[in-house]
C-alpha cells in the first residue's frame, strides 16, 4: 500500500512525468487568486503512510445542499478506509454533532455505494441553533471525543466553515471543561487534545474566494441552460421576451456564465450594477435584435442584482419596463430550487471526488495540530488553502457590495471572474453592424479590415457551433469579412464557401455538431496546390480551423508548406474541438465535456438496469481513439470498477484480476459492476472478448453484458461548459487573427506571415488561454497514436482503483 500512496502526493516543485515516463519541469503559472495555497496532486511522491494509530475522522454536510456533495462524501469515506482510518459520517450536519447517538455513524466501504448519481446529500443537512451556543458546542465536542474523533471534513458554505473554525478555536477549552465536569477522562482528552479541520465548499453560487469552482456550481448551470433552451424555443414561437431569475444573492456567477452560454440580451448581477438610464439602454439593445429579425428576447437577472445606488433590480421591474417601453409580451420564470436539484454533472462528480481525496490526504499528512484548511481548485489544480483567509476575503466582498464599492468587490472576486465579466461586456457591445454603432469600448484601436476564413475539420463535436458563431459575429462587428467553408478542405476545393452574415449564425450556440459541416480529410501533396490556389482566389488573409487532431495536423502541414506557397503565409490558428480531448496544447477541447456527460448519464441508466436485474456487470466501450480521457474520467464520475486505456498497459492477467475482484464483490452482497474500455486500448482485448471472459469467470455469480455507446457521444446539445469555452476560444481567436494579420502587412499591404508565432493552437492551460506555436507542440506529439506525450488526467487514475476498493497489488501503474 505504501508504494501506491507514494504516487498520490508530492510537495510542490517536484518534477512532472509524461505518460511515457519522461520528465519535464512544470511550467510556471501565475495564480488567478490573491490567496496563496499549496498544490495537492495525485501523481507523485508521498508524504503520507497508511495509518495504524487508530486515527479517526468524521465528515458531514452542512448549510444548503449542492449537487456533488455525495461524490465528495464517497471520496472522503473510501480514501480514509483505504488509508487505514476509521471514518464516521455525521447525519444532519451540526445538529447531528450536537445530538450524537445514531446521528454519528461509522461508515464502511459499502455505506457510500450507489450515491454518486444522487442530488442533494444522503447524510442530510439541517440548521442548528444549539451549535451557535457554547453548550451546544460542548455536546458536539463530547460526542466526537467519545468516539476518538479529532479530524473533521466539513462540506458546506462559508457559514458552515466559519462555525467549524470557531469550534476549533474553542476545542482546548471545551475539552478542559468536559474533563473538569467528569464527562471525559484524562486519557480521552489527551488522545484528542487538538482538532484538525478541512473544509470543502458546497455552494451552487460559486461565492467562495480561493477556488475557481465550488461543488454544485456546474450542475446548477446545467439546470439553468436547460431552462434557457426550453424558454427560447417557446419564446421564439410566440415572439415573446422572457426574464429569467437565477440564484445568486451575493454572487452573480450563475447569471454571468448563463448569460455567456445562453446568448442573453442583457444580464444583471450584483458585482456590475448598470449605469443610470439602464432601462433605455436595455430596451434599445433588445429592440436592435428584434429589428434584425430575432423572434425572442432573453434577460437573465441574478436574485441579488442591484443598481448603482444599491437598490434591487427585480424580475418584475424588468418585465414592466419591457412591456411599457417596447410593448413586448414578457413573461417571468424564477428557477428557484430547481437549480439545486437533479443529478450532479460529470464535472461536479469528478471535482468533488478529487477534493474529498485531497481533504483526507491533508488530514493524514498532519503531524500534530494544523491551521484550518480549505480545499479548492485553481485552474485544473487542487489546492490546499488557509480556510479563514478564504472566508475573510469572501465576507469582504459582501461588505464592499453593501457600501457600493463595486470595483473593490470585483477585484476581490479574482482575475478569472473579471475576465468573464469583460467577455460578457464584449459580447453585449457586439451588435449587428447594420443596426448599430461600430464603437467597441474594449478594443477601440482601428485595424485594417481583413478577409478571414473559418472551417471545421475532423469529427463533429459539441461546442463547435458556439465557437463558430461567436467568432463570426465578433469579426463581423470589427468590420472584417468572414468566409464560412463548408465540409472542411473538400468543401474548399468544391467552392462550398459562403460569406457569413450576422443572421446566418442565429441560434447556433445551442446546437450540437457542426453547422458548417466537417470531415476528416487533410491536405495532401496532391491537393496542396489546389488549396493554395483557392486561398488566393478568395483572397483569404487568415484561417481558423476548429476541429480535432486532423485540424491540428492540417495546420502543421500548411505551415510546413509556407515556403512553397505564399497563400499559406497568413495567420493560421486552430481551436481544439474533439470529444477525444487528444489535441496537444490544451487541457480541455470543445466537446469533451458534453461527451463525458453523455457517457456518465448512460452509465447511470445502466446502473439502474443492473439494480433492477441484479447480479449484472456492464462493460461499456467509449470513444476516444487511442486517448483514454473519456474512459478514465467517466470511470471516476460513474463509479466504475476499472477503466482500460491505451496509455496504461494491461494484460490478460489484469482482466483476470478484475474478474476475481468482481466475483468477490458480488459474493460480499454488492450486485452491480461497471468496467469502461477505451475503443483502441488493445486490438486483441476487444469489448466482446472482455465481456465473454468475465461471463465465463463469473458464471453462477453474475451476468456480464456489453454496451457500445458509439456516436451517441458526439451528439446532444452542448453543455454550459462547452458553450462558454467556445465563446472564450472565439474571443482569443479574434484577437490573434487581427493582431497577426495587422503585424504582418508588407509594403504592398499584403499579409505575409512567416514567423512561427503566427501559426498556433489556442490552448487552455489552467485558467489561461495561450496561443502555442505549432512547431513547439509538434515536438511533444505522438503522431502515430494521435495523442500528446503528456496528458494531465493520467495522474487521476489511482483514484479509480482506490474508490473501487482495489488492493495494492491491483495497481498496474505501468505507462506506455
Amino acid at each position: 500500500m505504501q508504494q501506491l500512496i507514494s504516487r498520490l502526493l508530492s510537495p510542490p516543485g517536484r518534477r512532472f512525468l509524461y505518460s511515457n515516463g519522461r520528465e519535464r519541469e512544470p511550467e510556471p503559472s501565475e495564480s488567478d487568486h490573491p490567496l496563496v495555497g499549496e498544490q495537492i496532486s495525485f501523481t507523485r511522491a508521498p508524504s503520507i503512510t497508511p495509518r495504524e494509530d487508530g486515527r479517526c475522522l468524521a465528515v458531514f454536510t452542512s448549510g444548503g445542499d449542492a449537487q456533488g456533495m455525495n461524490s465528495a462524501l464517497r471520496a472522503v469515506v473510501r480514501m480514509a478506509i483505504f488509508s487505514g482510518v476509521r471514518v464516521f459520517a455525521v447525519r444532519e450536519g451540526y445538529k447531528g454533532l450536537v445530538e450524537g447517538g445514531k446521528h454519528i455513524e461509522e461508515f464502511r466501504w459499502a455505506s457510500v455505494s450507489n450515491i454518486l448519481h444522487k442530488g442533494g446529500t444522503v447524510v442530510g443537512t439541517a440548521r442548528c441553533k444549539e451549535f451557535r451556543e457554547r453548550e451546544g458546542r460542548l455536546k458536539a465536542a463530547e460526542n466526537l471525543v467519545q468516539r476518538g474523533i479529532n479530524n473533521l471534513v466539513v462540506i458546506g458554505g462559508d457559514g458552515s466553515l466559519t462555525g467549524a473554525n470557531l469550534f476549533k478555536k474553542e476545542w482546548e477549552g471545551l475539552l478542559a471543561e468536559l474533563e473538569e465536569a467528569g464527562r471525559l477522562t484524562r486519557s480521552q482528552v489527551e488522545k484528542c487534545k487538538y482538532l484538525n479541520i478541512v473544509g470543502l465548499v458546497g455552494s451552487i453560487d460559486n461565492d467562495m474566494c480561493g477556488t475557481d469552482m465550488t461543488i454544485g456550481t456546474d450542475s446548477a448551470l446545467h439546470r439553468i441552460i436547460e431552462a434557457v433552451d426550453c424558454l427560447t424555443s417557446t419564446a421564439a414561437s410566440h415572439q415573446r421576451s422572457f426574464v429569467l431569475e437565477v440564484m445568486g444573492r451575493h454572487c452573480g456567477y450563475l447569471a454571468l456564465m448563463a448569460g455567456i452560454a445562453g446568448c442573453a440580451d442583457a444580464v444583471f448581477i450584483p458585482e456590475r450594477p448598470p449605469n443610470p438610464g439602464w432601462e433605455d439602454s436595455m430596451c434599445y439593445q433588445i429592440a436592435q435584435c428584434r429589428d434584425a429579425g430575432r423572434r425572442h428576447s432573453l434577460v437573465i437577472v441574478s436574485e441579488g442584482a442591484v443598481d448603482s445606488e444599491n437598490r434591487p433590480i427585480t424580475s418584475e421591474q424588468i418585465r414592466d419596463i419591457l412591456q411599457a417601453k417596447l410593448g413586448h409580451d414578457t413573461r417571468i420564470t424564477v428557477l428557484g430550487h430547481v437549480q439545486r436539484g437533479g443529478k450532479p454533472s460529470a464535472y461536479d462528480r469528478i471535482i468533488s471526488a478529487r477534493m474529498g481525496a485531497a481533504a483526507v490526504i491533508t488530514l493524514l499528512n498532519a503531524e500534530g495540530e494544523i491551521p484550518p484548511k480549505m480545499i479548492g481548485v485553481q485552474g485544473n489544480v487542487i489546492m490546499q488553502l488557509p480556510l479563514m483567509d478564504c472566508v475573510t476575503k469572501t465576507r469582504a466582498i459582501d461588505t464592499a457590495m453593501k457600501t457600493c464599492e463595486f470595483k473593490q468587490a470585483l477585484e476581490l472576486r479574482g482575475r478569472s471572474f473579471k475576465r468573464n465579466m469583460e467577455l460578457l461586456r464584449r459580447l453585449e457591445s457586439c451588435r449587428n453592424p447594420e443596426c448599430g454603432s461600430e464603437e467597441d469600448i474594449l478594443s477601440p484601436t482601428p485595424v485594417r479590415r481583413f478577409k478571414f476564413a473559418i472551417m471545421n475539420v475532423g469529427a463533429p463535436a459539441a461546442g463547435m457551433n458556439s465557437c463558430n458563431r461567436a467568432c463570426i459575429r465578433l469579426l463581423l462587428y470589427k468590420g472584417h469579412t468572414v468566409l464560412g467553408v463548408g465540409n472542411g478542405f473538400s468543401g474548399l476545393l468544391d467552392d462550398d464557401i459562403t460569406e457569413m452574415s450576422w443572421d446566418s449564425v442565429t441560434n447556433w450556440a445551442a446546437e450540437g455538431g457542426s453547422n458548417l459541416g466537417t470531415n476528416r480529410i487533410k491536405p495532401t501533396a496532391h491537393t496542396l496546390p489546389e488549396i493554395a490556389a483557392k486561398f488566393g482566389e478568395h483572397h483569404i488573409e487568415g484561417l481558423l480551423i476548429v476541429g480535432g487532431f486532423e485540424a491540428y495536423h492540417s495546420l502543421i502541414i500548411l505551415e510546413e508548406n509556407r515556403k512553397l506557397y505564399t497563400a499559406f503565409r497568413i495567420p493560421l490558428l486552430g481551436v481544439a474541438a474533439t470529444i477525444s480531448n487528444n489535441v496537444p496544447g490544451t487541457e480541455y477541447s470543445l466537446g469533451c465535456d458534453t461527451a463525458l456527460n453523455t457517457i456518465v448519464s448512460s452509465c447511470d441508466i445502466l446502473r439502474q438496469s443492473a439494480q433492477g436485474n441484479r447480479k449484472r456487470v456492464f462493460v461499456v466501450e467509449t470513444m476516444g481513439g487511442y486517448c483514454g480521457y473519456l474512459a478514465t474520467m467517466a470511470a471516476l464520475a460513474g463509479g466504475a470498477d476499472a477503466a482500460y486505456i491505451f496509455e496504461e498497459k494491461f494484460t490478460i492477467s489484469d482482466i483476470q484480476r478484475d474478474a476475481d475482484y468482481l466475483v468477490g464483490k458480488f459474493k460480499d452482497g454488492l450486485e452491480r459492476g461497471l468496467l469502461l474500455r477505451n475503443e483502441k486500448c488493445n486490438e486483441n482485448f476487444t469489448t466482446t472478448f472482455i465481456t465473454e471472459l468475465l461471463s465465463e469467470q463469473g458464471k453462477g455469480v453474475f451476468i456480464c453484458r456489453d454496451s457500445l455507446l458509439g456516436h451517441l457521444q458526439q451528439g446532444d446539445a452542448p453543455t454550459p461548459y462547452d458553450r462558454i469555452l467556445g465563446v472564450q476560444y472565439a474571443a482569443h481567436t479574434v484577437d490573434f487573427l487581427q493582431k497577426h494579420a495587422q503585424e504582418n502587412l508588407n509594403s504592398r499591404d499584403k499579409v505575409r506571415a512567416e514567423n512561427a508565432e503566427s501559426a498556433c493552437m489556442i490552448g487552455l492551460q489552467g485558467t489561461k488561454f495561450q496561443a502555442i506555436p505549432l512547431q513547439k507542440l509538434a515536438k511533444d506529439t505522438d503522431f502515430e497514436h494521435r495523442i500528446p506525450t503528456h496528458q494531465w488526467w493520467m495522474s487521476l487514475r489511482p483514484l479509480i482503483a482506490i474508490f473501487a476498493k482495489h488492493k495494492e497489488h491491483d495497481f498496474r501503474g505501468e505507462t506506455r
